[in-house]
């Protein structure tokens, strides 16, 4: 038998189906029948609400955009990921791989006619072609913040908070998940050191952060094909193995003295809005994209489980790539539902969230149907959540069955001796059965107020 709140789609559905297409969904999406998208719908009403305590603006942008929005020459993976192709008017065209590039253009398109700061957000689905693992596949949700106009690290300070503050809503601890931090102009000064030209610095940092995929020689190997000696690219790799801001100044001397005291600032404030204790330095994380320019994070499992959880960090060159003849500072972060989903379940904090309906309305017979319907209707217009029994019964056990199945609280029998008396007997299909609610019959004139008095 069906459990309560299963859809009633899914009991009726036939045992065998001779299909003449194929059920499953291209590979690496995912249909989201009912109960995935109760769960989808309860995760993204968290992702607005923390967005809407930090006072940040929706928006979203075409799925479809040129290609040429991503197209940044420096040897990112995203590049070679698009779903892209020509479409009928000739124009290259892909499924987004990524909000921030269209958050770009749009911010652009704005002109002089953007106040600045922006604080916008969105949860925009997002199109990669890679291969399909745990927590990763080639189509997913991706909730973004993102600030426009602010160059202090008081920008990132409320893109960590809020990171921090969704964590705590859904029941993620400090102890599940910590979110690392470090600084693309560490990297610079380690590249300085060694005496790499500076154009390499964006090809060099999409290559060092495939450490954790390809592992040290696979690197070596990669920046050898950016001209980048043997040596010098195995002691890049050991540069990145640093945890601590004085063993940073013991090997650079001073030339990461600016990096290192905007990071300390960044971790005595953090401590100061109550998230220090997420928060860990990690000179490895440098992030795959190619535009970031300063302060960058990513979010990870402590267990060591899951592949990066959330990341991002600062861009502040972005829209100067794309023509803008200023330069202005930005910062975001990208966080996806696939691994956020794992996550959620490793931890035992994947919420049960069966189907609930308020009332179920249940006519007699076929002359019942009509004062049925003024009843859902009445009952829908005082915001309840109501279905109605499309076949009338007699039989109150057809009756509790489907109430049952569709998550019902209380079945509204709309019946001819009680119609003709002005009434219709609702009775509460969670209550104890002495409870004096359990049953009642309650004039339909005044249904609403009564329902109101009783707290329903």
């Amino acid at each position: 038998a069906p459990k309560r709140g299963a859809d009633p789609a899914a009991a009726a559905a036939p045992e065998s189906t001779k299909a003449t297409i194929s059920l499953d969904p291209p590979t690496g999406t995912r249909d989201f029948y009912p109960q995935e998208m109760r769960v989808r719908s309860w995760l993204f009403g968290h992702f607005r609400e923390v967005a809407r305590q930090f006072a940040f603006q929706e928006y979203d942008a075409p799925v479809l955009e040129y290609d040429e929005l991503y197209k940044r020459k420096a040897g990112e993976e995203i590049t070679g990921q698009m779903y892209n192709f020509i479409d009928k008017d000739g124009h290259s065209v892909t499924l987004r791989p990524e909000m921030t590039p269209s958050l770009a253009r749009m911010v652009l398109a704005l002109g002089g006619k953007a106040l600045l700061p922006l604080k916008w957000f969105s949860i925009p689905q997002c199109w990669r072609f890679e291969p399909v693992q745990r927590g990763r596949k080639r189509e997913h949700y991706q909730w973004n913040m993102d600030i426009f106009g602010e160059s202090s690290i008081s920008a990132e300070l409320e893109l960590l908070a809020a990171v921090v503050t969704f964590f705590e809503r859904v029941g993620i601890t400090a102890k599940d998940v910590g979110l690392k931090i470090n600084s693309r102009a560490v990297l610079s000064a380690v590249l300085d050191s060694h005496g790499i030209a500076k154009e390499n610095f964006a090809p060099v940092c999409v290559i060092v952060d495939k450490l954790d995929k390809i592992g040290e020689d696979g690197v070596v190997a990669e920046l050898l094909t950016k001209g980048v000696e043997e040596e010098v690219g195995r002691q890049i790799v050991r540069t990145l193995g640093l945890k601590s801001f004085e063993e940073l100044r013991e090997l650079l001397g001073g030339a990461a003295d600016a990096a290192i005291s905007e990071l300390s600032r960044l971790f005595e404030l953090a401590d100061a809005y109550g998230i220090g204790e997420w928060l860990t330095f990690d000179a490895s994380v440098v992030r795959g994209l190619a535009y970031y320019t300063g302060i960058v994070f990513e979010g990870f499992d402590r267990s060591g489980e899951l592949r990066a959880i959330c990341g991002g960090g600062r861009y502040d060159r972005l829209l100067s790539l794309y023509g803008s003849s200023t330069e202005v500072p930005a910062c975001g972060f990208g966080f996806g539902d696939c691994v956020l989903m794992e996550l959620l379940t490793l931890k035992g904090k994947m919420p049960l969230l069966p189907q609930n309906t308020q009332f179920v309305v249940v006519p007699f017979d076929e002359e019942m149907r009509a004062p049925a319907l003024q009843v859902a209707a009445k009952l829908r217009a005082g915001g309840y959540s109501v279905d109605i029994l499309l076949e009338p019964t007699r039989k109150v056990k057809n009756a509790f069955s489907y109430a049952d199945r569709v998550g019902g609280d209380r079945v509204v029998f709309v019946a001819p001796e009680e119609w003709k008396n002005g009434q219709v007997r609702i009775k509460d299909l969670r209550a104890a059965d002495n409870s004096e609610t359990k049953q009642l019959d309650i004039p339909f004139e005044s249904l609403l107020e009564k329902l109101k008095q009783l707290e329903i």
